[in-house]
């Protein structure tokens, strides 16, 4: 979009002030020119890593590289998608006990949709780092799949792109005793199916079920074992693997009918990054209640290639050009050689650190919760941090890079009550 052609302008749309690009003719609004999506959790290649050719800012302020910035109204940690013209999301109303899915306008971030998918029957508790609409929805051939937790079980959701709900279904019961911190897997796409987690200390599952009708398709056990990960689909090894960590194991199924291929002791009990992968490895950390991070060879054999005794407990890890990144939650950034697992650098940035860094534009994006988004070049040579940048207070949300574009959902208390927004960044 040629911005010497538009203006932006602020407006206020059901007590939401949003800012704009309107054309200076007063025609209509440009149509969005996509370059690709953001279609679920870990972006496009379900690795964190961003389309080639993206030239994000590296820089931005409240008042520098703001495209536009949106009211929210409730309170989420999923990470926005990017669909077309849209940008979809979901939030929930503590107080009300409801659950939505959130559709804004890509080009003019205009709230165009607010499906309520839930009412009631929110758990009694949840840890005070998590939220009731945390899970990161997922979009495929003109559909969006929503997970919540509610009613002691997972709930599953497919809406159409304009909002109308599709189907809905209690996939399988979550109800944890041990630790009651709450839900966080996102759901996962692959052909025709939609994969739903399902992991607490009692009844746990991986679900795979038809995206056209919610039936479920294959069901396969997990142990009995809270644990926050989500599932994710990788091209390792000559073969796609689905993989989850957690439970101690590292496990590896076939996504088309959930058959174990292999499974390798090690690893936390509780875990919540996502594993990552390059070449036959592939990589997992975890917290609670060892700390570990560890490079198993995805061959079958099961073979731990190293580990060490680092713990990359919330955010997931990046894999990239024959190295691995990693974010702790006290705010600490690793890089290791992929192969060797040796130390190439370790530096201090600022925590906590809930969001997981994601690399565009030969940068790495990574957010802590105190409203700081870190930009660091992917040197295995040598720590460069390039800027530091803020927005709001808190971000627990994960940064979403598309077009050169950055989206990213804050919270900010200046106003002396927390209220979240979405900004689109870019540079201007």
């Amino acid at each position: 979009m040629d911005r010497r052609s538009f203006v932006r302008v602020s407006s206020t749309l059901a007590g939401s002030t949003i800012w704009h690009w309107l054309p200076k003719n007063g025609g209509a609004q440009e149509e969005s020119k996509s370059t690709g999506d953001w279609s679920g959790w870990r972006g496009p290649n379900n690795n964190g890593i961003a389309a080639e050719g993206q030239i994000p800012p590296t820089s931005w302020s409240t008042e520098t590289n703001v495209v536009w910035k949106s009211s929210i109204k409730g309170r989420g940690h999923s990470t926005p998608i990017i669909i077309g013209e849209k940008v979809i999301f979901t939030t929930a109303d503590d107080k009300l006990e409801t659950q939505h899915v959130v559709c804004h306008h890509r080009e003019s971030g205009r709230r165009v949709w607010m499906r309520e998918i839930n009412k009631g029957g929110f758990p009694k508790l949840i840890h005070t780092s998590n939220s009731h609409a945390t899970p990161t929805p997922s979009a495929s051939d003109g559909r969006i799949f929503a997970a919540f937790n509610n009613h002691h079980s997972v709930q599953l959701a497919a809406l159409s792109l304009n909002g109308e709900v599709i189907w809905k279904r209690n996939v399988g019961p979550y109800q944890p005793q041990k630790y009651e911190y709450g839900y966080a897997p996102s759901p996962l796409l692959h052909e025709s199916l939609v994969i739903v987690a399902s992991e607490f200390d009692g009844d746990s599952f991986l679900y795979g079920l038809d995206q056209k009708t919610g039936r479920e398709v294959w069901r396969t056990p997990r142990p009995r074992n809270l644990t926050y990960s989500s599932p994710i689909i990788g091209d390792v090894a000559g073969r796609k693997q689905l993989l989850m960590s957690g439970s101690n194991l590292i496990c590896s199924y076939d996504p088309a009918n959930g058959r174990e291929l292999w499974k390798t002791p090690g690893i936390s009990s509780v875990t919540c990054g996502t594993m990552v992968w390059e070449g036959d490895l592939v990589f997992a950390s975890g917290g609670y209640p060892k700390k570990e991070t560890l490079a198993v060879r995805a061959d079958g054999s099961g073979k731990v290639v190293w580990r060490n005794r680092e713990k990359c407990y919330e955010p997931s890890l990046l894999a990239h050009r024959g190295y691995v990144y990693g974010v702790n939650t006290g705010g600490i950034v690793i890089c290791w050689e992929a192969k060797t697992g040796k130390l190439m650098w370790k530096q201090r940035l600022g925590g906590p650190i809930g969001a997981s860094p994601v690399l565009a534009g030969n940068h790495i994006y990574c957010a802590n919760q105190r409203g700081v988004t870190f930009v660091i070049k992917p040197d295995p040579d040598k720590f460069m941090l390039v800027a530091e940048n803020r927005l709001g207070d808190e971000v627990f949300a994960t940064p979403t890079i598309v077009d050169s574009k950055i989206f990213l959902r804050v919270a900010d208390r200046s106003s002396g009550s927390r209220k979240e927004w979405l900004y689109c960044l870019a540079s201007q």
